[in-house]
């Protein structure tokens, strides 16, 4: 089955942070599972170290090697079904990476690995406890 890592879930996995609840480390370290990460989640990234709420110990491309390519995890690249399913999509999330994943996750039928309880709303399967 392949799921969509949410960009928190993506920060906390590359650094190994606590937060990352049991059942999702479980899911992202099964091989069974096809692990998928949006470009909207490294470019929220790259959004968030320019503007100082991140900041990363090492090269942001190397950061980003280990975390995505090293790890195994794919790409969801962005598509125009996706953009266009963010026209009707309701705003109970008005972070713009956050709706997004939630149209990519929608549109191809894949659950999102996250701890953020807005994607529920969507309808969108969840995965994290």
């Amino acid at each position: 089955m392949k799921v969509l890592l949410d960009t928190q879930v993506l920060l906390w996995f590359a650094l190994a942070d606590p937060q990352l609840s049991g059942p999702a480390m479980t899911l992202i370290m099964d091989q069974a599972y096809e692990k998928v990460v949006s470009p909207a989640s490294y470019w929220e990234i790259a959004i968030k170290i320019s503007i100082g709420k991140y900041a990363l110990s090492q090269p942001y491309e190397v950061f980003m090697d280990a975390a995505i390519g090293q790890n195994g995890f794919g790409y969801l690249h962005i598509e125009p079904k996706h953009t266009a399913a963010l026209i009707t999509l309701p705003f109970h999330h008005k972070d713009p990476f956050d709706r997004l994943l939630a149209t990519q996750a929608l549109v191809e039928g894949i659950p999102v690995v996250s701890t953020d309880t807005i994607f529920d709303q969507y309808g969108i399967q969840r995965i994290w406890e």
